[in-house]
């Protein structure tokens, strides 16, 4: 995707208004995106995701003040800040109980804002081997699914559990990762989307969406915003948009962009 959101968009998206996401601009919270050719801002899949983990820390009560520097912070910093959050919130008010517990949930990082089978999914990639930078890449992606396209988490997360499930598909999955290092023209990719769409291919019915979803004028956005989320090596563009094209050649209805 290259035209990226509006602001409008973007808070529509992450559960904001326009005037909170200026907000966080002013504060320094959230990065204001380069203006385009057209004189306009454009927010992408980077930037909700920030939207999204400054807009929970926020809801779970963090002050804005130190949200910064909760998210820049490493993960010894960002627990004991975290502990020093969770006394005082306990302090406060009764009410808090409840922000509590998620304060506490978030030394594990962005493993707050998914449900436990996401987080299980998320610990069979790390035993299998793949790369920290990979299972991060894939967790922030969940966290863009729940938020932006919450009726499709289940649906990619049975595409996961399935793909990891089957030893060929794990196989496939760290060639492609070992791809962004090819030339974009390789011909390796061609053979290696043919290979990827096979396996998929197989058990159609995981890979279909729901009408619902499908027919929302924005659809082709929201899923765009995910399934291309870090996707900056021409290579692995390339090998995305192949195996998309295979997947639609077959009759599955992947939105385009």
């Amino acid at each position: 995707m290259t035209s990226g959101l509006t602001i409008g968009q973007a808070a529509a998206f992450a559960g904001v208004t326009i005037k909170t996401i200026r907000h966080y601009h002013r504060l320094g919270l959230v990065t204001e995106p380069e203006r385009d050719s057209s004189g306009y801002r454009r927010y992408r899949s980077a930037d909700l995701l920030r939207l999204v983990q400054v807009r929970t820390l926020a809801g779970a009560g963090v002050p804005l003040a130190e949200i910064g520097d909760l998210l820049d912070a490493d993960p010894e910093q960002f627990t004991a800040a975290l502990d020093d959050v969770h006394r005082r919130l306990t302090a406060t008010i009764d009410d808090l109980t409840a922000r509590r517990a998620t304060l506490h949930r978030l030394a594990h990082g962005d493993r707050v804002l998914l449900p436990d089978r996401a987080c299980a999914v998320l610990d069979r990639l790390a035993d299998l081997g793949f790369d920290p930078d990979y299972v991060s890449a894939q967790r922030e992606a969940l966290v863009l699914t729940r938020a932006l396209i919450p009726a499709l988490l289940d649906t990619f997360l049975t595409q996961l559990e399935r793909s990891l499930a089957d030893p060929d598909l794990v196989e496939l999955t760290k060639r492609a990762l070992a791809a962004r290092s090819w030339p974009p023209d390789d011909p390796r990719i061609d053979d290696l989307a043919a290979a990827l769409a096979g396996k998929l291919l197989t058990d159609p019915t995981t890979l279909a969406l729901p009408p619902a979803f499908l027919h929302q004028p924005d659809a082709a956005t929201r899923y765009g915003l995910v399934n291309h989320h870090r996707e900056e090596e021409p290579s692995l563009a390339r090998l995305n948009a192949l195996l998309e094209a295979h997947l639609r050649a077959a009759g599955v209805n992947v939105p385009r962009q």
